[in-house]
């Protein structure tokens, strides 16, 4: 989804900064809980964790007046989400560059959409892009169908090379106690 290369438009993307960052197996291979997953958070009671790995097959970007980083560029990305290197589903992601600052720093915000086998997973949020690239990226999941339907809970992106992205997904489904 994000990668750390730098461009004169938006950097590219984990699931493209996720989330790069996501029909073919069976889904309950691919939510089977991920051993050692790690992310900011342990899992919770009633929490789904499972990893996945997004690797872009198709990148573009949209670059806005005035030429270079921008607020306003946009960055497009699509690619597969893989389980133990098998094709478990795809991931389908836009980001805007909403911020930008003299040090080559941006804020993107992205609409992310998990695809797997017995439905979708959306994902939502803004993260920082520095010129060493988008560091860990945690976003908000939420909401889904199918499956995913009640879906919400947080992804956790970490960029593992410039063509993959290790999603660790924290999956809470329902309507749990709310905790502010």
């Amino acid at each position: 989804m994000l990668s750390r290369e730098k461009r004169h438009a938006p950097r590219q993307s984990a699931a493209a900064g996720l989330a790069a960052a996501p029909c073919c197996a069976p889904l309950a291979a691919a939510a089977a809980p991920a051993a050692g997953a790690t992310g900011p958070l342990p899992p919770r009671h009633g929490e789904e964790v499972f990893l996945l790995t997004a690797r872009p097959t198709q990148t573009n970007s949209v670059d806005v007046a005035p030429p270079g980083n921008s607020q306003g560029d946009q960055l497009i990305v699509s690619g597969d989400l893989l389980r133990s290197n098998v094709t478990v589903g795809r991931f389908d992601e836009a980001c805007t560059v909403t911020r930008t600052s003299p040090m080559d720093t941006s804020d993107l915000q992205c609409q992310i959409t998990l695809s797997l086998s017995e439905g979708q997973i959306t994902v939502q949020g803004v993260f920082a892009i520095t010129g060493a690239g988008p560091g860990d990226i945690t976003l908000a999941i939420t909401g889904g169908t199918g499956r995913y339907r009640t879906a919400h809970g947080f992804i956790h992106a970490v960029n593992t090379s410039n063509t993959e992205t290790q999603l660790t997904v924290h999956l809470i489904r329902g309507a749990g106690p709310v905790v502010v």
